[in-house]
């Protein structure tokens, strides 16, 4: 049973933008993959637990795996299933949280495995650099706000009228993006996973590394 179909089998797949060149890829040797989780609190919560059991799988099969601690994402926070905006915390608050989210992930991943040990990112250790001007230049430039607006996350709060959504949570899927990115040109990571209703999120990544890396100066 290859990793794909038992994670088909556990209820833990969904969606993918090509499973075929995947199951190829997957198939060919390690691949490093990663998850994001947002330090929202100084606990991971029960829906964090599907995105961690997949990162735990392939860990098992031989893959090498990413937990991403969002210390910039957190700082602007997820539209993804939210009806209204988050209440923003302050950089105590979220370097609170990373610490204690850091020892809940090592409950999961093993961190010390002599073949494929687990590592531990932090996005705004390549984030905290970029200005303002830069990444508008060198990422917004490259994802139109047709796609942005396209995505459920989006559509669904602009929909009501009474909440709609700030240009803050509305960037957020830039900055993921951003975050697949890097982590393609830093660590060759070649797959993000996540909760479902980070799909919209996933796919900007998928047209960020698209990007000729010409474009990201």
């Amino acid at each position: 049973m290859t990793i794909l179909e038992e994670l088909e089998w556990r209820g833990l797949y969904a969606d993918c933008t090509d499973r075929d060149a995947l199951a190829r890829r997957l198939v060919a040797g390690p691949t490093t993959l990663y998850c994001g989780f947002d330090p929202t609190a100084d606990s991971l919560h029960v829906g964090n637990l599907v995105p961690l059991f997949a990162l735990r799988r392939f860990q098992l099969a031989g893959h090498h795996p990413i937990a991403l601690a969002g210390g910039a994402t957190g700082m602007v926070g997820d539209p993804s299933g939210k009806s209204d905006e988050r209440n923003l915390q302050t950089p105590e608050q979220v370097a609170h949280n990373i610490a204690a989210i850091r020892t809940q992930l090592t409950k999961f991943l093993d961190f010390s495995a002599a073949a494929n040990p687990a590592r531990l990112v932090n996005n705004a250790d390549w984030t905290a650099p970029l200005t303002f001007l830069d990444f508008l230049r060198d990422v917004g430039k490259h994802i139109t706000v047709n796609s942005m607006i396209a995505k459920d996350s989006v559509r669904s709060r602009m929909a009501d009228r009474g909440a709609g959504i700030s240009f803050t949570e509305f960037s957020y899927m830039l900055l993921q993006g951003y975050d697949f990115y890097h982590l393609r040109q830093a660590l060759n990571c070649e797959l993000q996973v996540g909760a479902t209703d980070q799909w919209g999120n996933i796919t900007v990544g998928t047209e960020v590394v698209q990007v000729d890396a010409a474009g990201f100066e």
